[in-house]
């Protein structure tokens, strides 16, 4: 059976610890045409947190996932679509990796049916997930690319999340690993903050990702993101 993402162009991620743009509702963030929530940060995560959003979301048509970072903000809500669980494939940190991963299949029932891996490789030493994680940023888009072979041939993946969070990428390294990919879907995270810039990342990554823009800058940004997203996969004639 096909997995959703594999029809998905666009996600908002939504952080608990922060704020919308005043005025704006969860609602609205729903309305942009975005084709999934994925609720989850990086930093000061709590269940408490994650739940709140959940509940705001989960009333509105749009795919809704919870990414958590920690066995302990796992939230059971059978209002989420299912789990999208990272793990970084540079991390310095085993933890990372796998050790928080052996955690909660220790302490937990994991719903298997509603849960799937994304393989990380994070790109932004300065990032907030480059430093908690210890990853090793310096990385060239072969290596980039032999990552997503792993992910996907050795490890069977079938995400594979290139993430540059808070800045703009290198199309390059995004248009390696997709290169290197089979079936796997490519997702990509970091600096969309545009049209052009959500359709320059997306001719080359599956789905694009926007995050601190929802949060920034508000969700007519956000649809400006989808639309960039979509046009990127128009054939010509489409485009006329």
């Amino acid at each position: 059976m096909t997995a959703p993402w594999a029809d998905w162009d666009h996600i908002v991620k939504l952080d608990p610890d922060k704020t919308l743009v005043e005025g704006e509702t969860f609602e609205d963030v729903c309305r942009t045409g975005t084709d999934a929530l994925e609720i989850g940060g990086t930093l000061d995560m709590t269940q408490a947190k994650m739940q709140r959003v959940i509940d705001a979301c989960a009333k509105y048509d749009v795919a809704l996932y919870q990414e958590p970072s920690n066995p302990a903000v796992v939230v059971e809500d059978s209002a989420l679509d299912g789990y999208l669980v990272p793990t970084v494939l540079n991390a310095g940190d085993i933890a990372w990796a796998t050790g928080f991963h052996k955690e909660w299949v220790k302490t937990s029932d994991v719903d298997w049916d509603r849960t799937a891996i994304e393989a990380y490789v994070v790109m932004n030493p300065d990032a907030s997930v480059a430093e908690l994680t210890e990853a090793d940023c310096d990385q060239s888009p072969e290596d980039v690319a032999a990552y997503a072979e792993v992910a996907e041939q050795m490890y069977g993946q079938e995400i594979v999340y290139v993430e540059y969070s808070g800045t703009f990428g290198d199309p390059d390294v995004v248009e390696a690993a997709a290169d290197a990919l089979d079936e796997a879907t490519l997702f990509y995270g970091g600096g969309i903050h545009d049209y052009e810039s959500a359709r320059t990342m997306a001719e080359h990554a599956d789905v694009v990702v926007v995050g601190d823009l929802v949060h920034d800058e508000g969700c007519e940004a956000v649809r400006e993101t989808v639309e960039g997203a979509r046009d990127a996969k128009k054939t010509p004639a489409e485009s006329v």
